[in-house]
């Protein structure tokens, strides 16, 4: 129960007599004589319920309930009134008031608002606490899920992980077993196939490693003032000789007098290079292997962007469940020959640039990548 009340009236007999009657019921009570002293009052003990006169000299009834409201929303006010106050009476409600009792006061109707104001205050504090335990809820419950989740993304990394690692070392098992059978049979073919098995599947775990490391470090892009078309030049010329090994036509198409833009040169070499070494290897897995491989290199001017970047192929292609997965951790259309880690990094590189990365492709008539990095304003 409330046990605090303000009573506020300017006429001593009453404050007496109310006061007494108010004690006997249990609660203990302050009163003040008008408007003004019951704000004091009301500041330092913070009654739940205040019991006020309407008309008052100075500050009446109407002003002190609204100043009590501006302190205190939840405070229960409760109006006395006198004969032919009906208007103040309805204002009051009109303000929130509680309820009005009209003098002369009879206990029971006194009874009456008092329980009204102590169902209310009462209601309020269950809403409270049980709002406090909703959210006390929501908070548990969203911690537990954020922490399954936590776990399940680790718990399918690791599996991830542990798949890639399964098939390099399978590989690494087969170059081994062949390296041995070249000693055995003393077979220098064997020797150099096995080897380069060997050596093949070291790099690849090397190229993880560096991978992980990449994707896992949290970094603003190193940007540097360049020529857009430097970081694709230099991606061709180190891919030269391995599409000669592949038998694929590599063709450039860059624009001439790009603007020099803002870029970690460095990251987006890597990119063009993942998306350069991708598209050769699909040259060699086209079903009908009729002609030669193609992948073309291009930079142009996009509107609203510092530049554009294709990479395309006249490869196998991807149908679009295959191109829905591409930047999905540890997925490679490759099979045991790719980690899936590439594409994974460069989404995020170019990510960091605030730029696009977008694939256009179909089964049998090859892939295009482009990437547009935004224009960078540095000091």
């Amino acid at each position: 129960m409330a046990d605090k009340i303000l009573l506020v009236d300017d006429e001593e007999g009453i404050r007496k007599v109310l006061g007494i009657s108010l004690e006997d019921s249990g609660y203990q009570v302050w009163t003040a004589q008008n408007g003004e002293e019951a704000l004091r009052l009301f500041q330092e003990i913070r009654p739940q319920i205040v019991l006020t006169d309407i008309k008052m000299p100075g500050m009446d009834g109407i002003e002190l309930l609204q100043r009590i409201k501006e302190q205190d929303s939840d405070t229960e006010v409760i109006m006395i009134t006198g004969h032919g106050e009906m208007d103040l009476a309805i204002s009051s409600l009109k303000h929130e008031a509680t309820d009005f009792i009209t003098k002369p006061i009879h206990d029971e109707v006194l009874e009456i608002a008092l329980k009204r104001a102590q169902e209310r205050i009462s209601m309020r504090f269950a809403l409270r606490q049980h709002t406090d335990n909703l959210e006390q809820l929501v908070q548990d419950k969203t911690r537990k899920l954020l922490e399954a989740e936590r776990l399940a993304a680790v718990g399918q990394t690791v599996a991830d992980l542990a798949h890639a690692i399964k098939n390099i070392t399978g590989g690494l098992k087969g170059g081994v077993f062949v390296v041995e059978k070249g000693f055995e049979l003393d077979n220098r073919q064997y020797l150099t196939q096995g080897w380069e098995m060997v050596k093949s599947n070291v790099e690849k775990i090397a190229n993880m490693a560096l991978d992980l490391l990449n994707y896992s470090k949290e970094r603003e892009p190193d940007y540097e003032q360049c020529d857009p078309n430097q970081p694709a030049q230099q991606v061709c010329d180190l891919m030269v000789s391995r599409c000669q090994d592949h038998g694929v036509v590599l063709k450039r198409q860059f624009e001439p007098d790009l603007a020099p833009c803002w870029m970690d040169r460095e990251g987006i070499h890597r990119c063009l290079l993942n998306l350069v070494t991708n598209a050769i290897d699909a040259c060699g897995e086209r079903p009908d292997a009729a002609g030669m491989g193609e992948v073309t290199v291009r930079s142009c001017q996009a509107a609203g962007w510092a530049v554009e970047y294709q990479v395309e192929d006249n490869g196998c292609g991807m149908d679009e469940e295959t191109q829905g997965k591409l930047f999905q951790r540890f997925f490679s259309t490759k099979g045991t020959k790719g980690t899936g880690l590439g594409l994974m990094i460069t989404r995020k590189i170019v990510n960091e640039h605030g730029g696009t990365i977008e694939v256009d492709s179909a089964s049998g008539r090859g892939t295009r990548f482009s990437i547009r990095l935004p224009r960078v304003q540095r000091a």
